[in-house]
């Protein structure tokens, strides 16, 4: 029986995860329908808006992303730290974005005079809303249901879009968080609907590269902010040019259909990370086959395993794959 998500995220272990949305029967309701010939490609576009809308609004950074014909990528970041800063008032203006609140809830960000116990109304449901903007399910929820509901009206029909379920990974350590993100950034090129990772449409690797061609990183991604030190700023734990390199040669080596070594010392993010370079070619192109629902170092995994009371351990055969 699957386990609920709530007992699936474990901030104290990790705040990254990789989820995956799946079309219902994996029909191709984003993209080319292979037996009518009509085009849904403009679905895609819808996806990729809302999520980076629901990113403005959430204390959930994404990481990276793609857009495929028929499912949908997403590495997160909980960022409670961030959420727990915010202030009554900014929760509030937050949560109006995507809902109305409540009568109080709304006089409140009016600035109307409330009387008490209106106050411990708008104060209880603050911390509601508050946790909401930052649960995964939540964040899925606002990203899955919309789009539903335009592809059902465009379609002049009812019933389920998404599977019921999205499948979510914890990601270990930054072994497991770069190999997946490089995984994920790299599905059109491995689906071959793309020529090479940097002209991928819909994924979060194009827009890094094009915001990188200005010096610049993309405002509503999860900024890379250099090798783990003293007073590091909020972002990923990596030198946005070792990702870009590392997911170039990757996807060369893809394209190619070759399994061949990469060179390590082209890498640095693979010597600081001590995964050998067969070992990334393993991760970086079967790593949704080959991982289960905790992925990540085999200490990780363990430690993972007893604070959150899991009786079996997950697939312990693949976690080789990042020790």
């Amino acid at each position: 029986m699957p386990r609920a998500r709530r007992q699936q995220i474990s901030l104290q272990d990790t705040p990254y995860y990789h989820c995956v949305s799946r079309c219902v029967r994996r029909a191709f309701l984003c993209g080319e329908d292979p037996a009518s010939g009509e085009s849904f490609e403009h679905r895609r576009g819808w996806v990729e808006r809302r999520l980076l809308f629901l990113a403005s609004i959430f204390a959930i950074d994404v990481c990276a992303y793609s857009v495929m014909s028929n499912h949908l990528h997403v590495v997160l970041h909980i960022n409670a730290e961030k959420a727990e800063k915010w202030s009554t008032l900014e929760v509030l203006q937050r949560w109006h974005k995507l809902h109305k609140g409540t009568v109080f809830t709304q006089q409140f960000v009016r600035g109307e005079s409330l009387p008490d116990y209106a106050l411990d109304l708008v104060n209880s449901s603050v911390e509601t809303f508050r946790n909401r903007l930052m649960d995964i399910s939540w964040f899925m929820k606002e990203l899955n249901e919309p789009i539903a509901r335009q592809a059902n009206f465009e379609d002049q029909c009812t019933g389920r879009f998404w599977d019921g379920r999205f499948k979510s990974q914890a990601l270990l350590g930054e072994s497991a968080l770069a190999a997946c993100m490089a995984y994920v950034d790299l599905n059109p090129l491995r689906a071959k609907i793309s020529e090479n990772p940097e002209t991928s449409e819909f994924t979060s690797l194009k827009r890094r590269v094009v915001a990188a061609k200005h010096q610049k990183q993309p405002t509503l991604l999860y900024p890379f902010v250099g090798n783990p030190r003293e007073n590091m700023p909020d972002g990923l734990p990596f030198e946005l040019s070792d990702y870009l390199e590392l997911v170039d040669m990757t996807g060369r080596i893809i394209r190619e259909d070759k399994r061949g070594a990469i060179d390590a010392s082209l890498l640095p993010i693979l010597q600081r990370l001590n995964v050998s370079s067969e070992n990334w070619l393993c991760i970086a192109t079967e790593f949704g086959a080959r991982t289960g629902a905790v992925v990540g170092a085999e200490q990780s995994i363990a430690h993972y395993c007893n604070s959150n009371k899991l009786n079996r351990k997950p697939r312990s055969s693949h976690n080789r794959l990042l020790a």
